[in-house]
């Protein structure tokens, strides 16, 4: 599995298996270990998806090392305090079964963001955690958040896809040496994308589908990738893209596709902290 290299020095697998509404026991368990049988070596999951312990189970029952795997979690929003990060990220070990986290991500950017990342430092300091980050921060928020932060996060997770490239962010993230992660790299079916008739062109002229085109195009922008799926031959497809390079207009013709369009809902602020809080 080939790998970026985080701003700490951290080594973090490119593509990684996303396990959002993945609740129920056998299906969960069943994609994660056939996802590592296949060659992922990252997992994400969160606090509030509510799938920690179907994770931890599944991981032990795959029989891989520890060390081999990355793990990624997150702190959900009512946890999003100092303490609150602390407390919960010992039930989040528990649940993982394990004495570490690879990635450790501030969900949503609300709350006491600057108390549950300075919790999360010293996490890190003390080696329960690797690396650390943020999700879903608007340019705003990040610079924002970047200026008052005692250290820079490695990782910022958002929705990436070519009708939501994202170009303002991902700038930032270059200039401050952050790297970016992709979810709903594929609008998670919505939008059309699948069936753009662009990306369907170059599908066509590689002999891959337009979900590999996708993620192929979130690589080679340099971004880290999370693709939801409990269907092994979409498993087996979104990771065999390492074959292939897009080439400089085909990216292009890519990045043209923006429509600033986003698959997840969009609400106020507090809307979103309402909607979130008990997550």
């Amino acid at each position: 599995m080939e790998k970026y290299i985080l701003n700490n020095g951290i080594e973090m697998p490119k593509i990684g298996l996303g396990t959002l509404a993945l609740k129920e026991s056998e299906i969960t368990k069943k994609a994660i270990i056939n996802a590592l049988n296949l060659g992922y070596r990252k997992i994400d999951t969160a606090q509030s998806y509510q799938n920690e312990k179907l994770v931890g189970e599944a991981i032990k029952e795959s029989g891989f090392k520890r060390e081999d795997l990355f793990i990624t979690t997150k702190i959900k929003i009512k946890n999003m305090t100092n303490f609150g990060v602390i407390s919960s990220f010992y039930e989040s070990l528990k649940n993982l079964q394990t004495d570490y986290i690879d990635l450790l991500l501030i969900h949503h950017p609300y709350y006491d963001i600057y108390g549950a990342y300075k919790a999360m430092i010293e996490l890190k300091r003390k080696g329960l955690v690797k690396a650390i980050g943020v999700c879903n921060f608007t340019p705003d928020r990040l610079e924002d958040f970047i200026l008052h932060a005692d250290e820079l996060p490695q990782v910022m997770q958002f929705e990436i896809h070519p009708y939501n490239n994202q170009e303002l962010l991902m700038k930032m993230l270059k200039d401050h040496n952050i790297l970016p992660e992709a979810h709903s790299p594929l609008a998670q079916g919505k939008l059309d994308l699948l069936v753009d008739s662009t990306i369907s062109e170059i599908a066509r002229k590689h002999n891959k589908s337009t979900a590999q085109i996708i993620l192929k195009w979130d690589i080679q922008r340099n971004s880290s990738v999370v693709v939801k799926s409990s269907n092994i031959t979409r498993l087996e497809e979104n990771i065999d893209i390492f074959d292939f390079e897009l080439t400089d207009e085909e990216m292009e013709k890519m990045n043209g596709l923006n429509k600033n369009q986003s698959s997840t809902p969009q609400m106020r602020e507090p809307e979103w902290i309402e909607h979130m809080s008990n997550f």
